[in-house]
């Protein structure tokens, strides 16, 4: 599933306004990144996603503690982040947007993203008109360790307008946005002294100033790859007024986690893993349906014998069971025998199962039904009677004052 990363302009966006934007099939690697304006992004397919970035220097962070029976309900968890964070902000917390640090529980301290909720709205609705609606909504850095566990550092900017970010600087501390100079890394620690100093990642616009700064290399990181890094994080800033409904994030989470699973270098090895699964056991199937198929063939082949080498005459089988039933019906014809289903079995059957004394007024038979008139027969008597006809394979029962009997199951 391919992932369009676009990058939220800092001003109220325009019909002219450009995109900065990366194109990504795997989530790890670009496959396309330039800029353009937002009726001429690419397009991920119907079944890819639109991931905004928003800029780290729209975003302030505060840290916050929920309070019991704060809830899962928008409007009543919007209530209390603006209760709690009332006193903090500057602006009228009606006038911005909150977002709240997935998996954050009541009683435990979690971040909480803050910035100009006409903004952020304002630039969402403009990819929307122009045909580019955005699915998920991430920071560019969020609060909390990099992947070493350690604080990391990124010169991004122009060498007019560089800048310094610092994550992970503490448990209370947020992502810290400064100027790039000297001070500001002798402040966050980038020039830490040490036998492995804090590794700085730069944009190759800054990456020379940074150098100059740190006295020693920088690390280069393109806009394309912090942009594949922030989509990949767990953030999703579209909260509150702006979140899509339940349904709708389980869905893109899961396609997003599917075509994830199917392209990212990472999980070649588990997919290798799970196609060989699969063959071993379509094979295995196969296996198991071929032998089936020969066991079956085996005794229908049995069958056909029997009756072929029994009854010589038949030369053609189409029906096994039938022929069988019609030949022996004519051998019995051709011998004199009987068969269970005459009336002289039945009759037999009858009167070693019938009480002593219990005799039929009438009697009534037609092709393997014989029906008996004038018994009167209680409950307790009539079991018996069917239980001794049942072993000589006989079912009986009582139907219109009549006691009917047949050959093999339910009458």
């Amino acid at each position: 599933m391919s992932t369009l990363i676009l990058s939220l302009p800092p001003g109220i966006p325009g019909p002219a306004t450009e995109y900065g934007y990366t194109l990504t099939t795997d989530g790890h690697t670009a496959t396309r990144h330039a800029s353009a304006p937002a009726s001429l992004l690419p397009d991920p397919g119907r079944a890819g996603e639109r991931v905004a970035v928003v800029p780290a220097r729209a975003l302030s962070w505060q840290r916050v503690t929920l309070p019991p029976g704060a809830g899962t309900q928008a409007p009543r968890l919007r209530a209390v982040l603006e209760g709690l964070l009332e006193e903090r902000l500057l602006d009228d917390p009606a006038a911005l947007h909150f977002a709240l640090e997935p998996g954050a529980r009541p009683g435990a301290p979690a971040w909480v993203a803050v910035c100009d909720r006409a903004w952020l709205r304002g630039a969402l609705q403009a990819l929307e008109a122009a045909g580019r609606p955005v699915q998920r909504v991430v920071p560019e850095f969020a609060p909390g360790p990099g992947a070493s566990g350690a604080p990391e550092y990124f010169a991004l900017g122009t060498p007019e307008d560089a800048q310094l970010v610092a994550t992970a600087q503490g448990p209370d501390q947020a992502v810290a946005v400064l100027p790039l100079s000297p001070m500001a890394l002798q402040l966050t620690g980038a020039m830490a002294e040490a036998e492995q100093p804090p590794a700085v990642r730069a944009e190759p616009a800054v990456a020379e100033l940074a150098e100059q700064m740190l006295g020693r290399p920088a690390v280069l990181y393109t806009a394309s790859q912090r942009a594949l890094d922030a989509a990949r994080g767990e953030w999703d800033l579209a909260q509150f007024d702006l979140a899509s409904s339940r349904r709708t994030r389980a869905l893109r989470k899961a396609g997003s986690t599917l075509g994830t699973f199917a392209r990212a270098p990472q999980w070649r090895a588990a997919r290798w893993a799970l196609g060989v699964l699969v063959a071993t056991q379509l094979v295995g199937l196969n296996a198991w349906a071929w032998q089936e198929r020969q066991a079956l063939e085996a005794k229908q082949a049995g069958v056909r014998a029997a009756l072929t080498q029994t009854f010589p005459q038949v030369k053609v089988v189409v029906d096994v069971p039938v022929q069988m039933e019609r030949e022996l019906a004519q051998l019995r014809q051709a011998t004199g025998s009987v068969s269970p289903r005459d009336l002289e079995p039945m009759l037999a059957a009858a009167g070693a199962a019938l009480p002593p004394g219990q005799l039929p007024t009438a009697l009534d038979y037609s092709a393997g039904d014989l029906r008996l008139r004038g018994l009167e027969l209680p409950p307790d008597v009539l079991a018996s009677a069917n239980q001794r006809l049942s072993a000589a394979g006989y079912s009986a029962r009582l139907q219109d004052g009549q006691w009917l009997l047949r050959t093999g199951g339910q009458p």
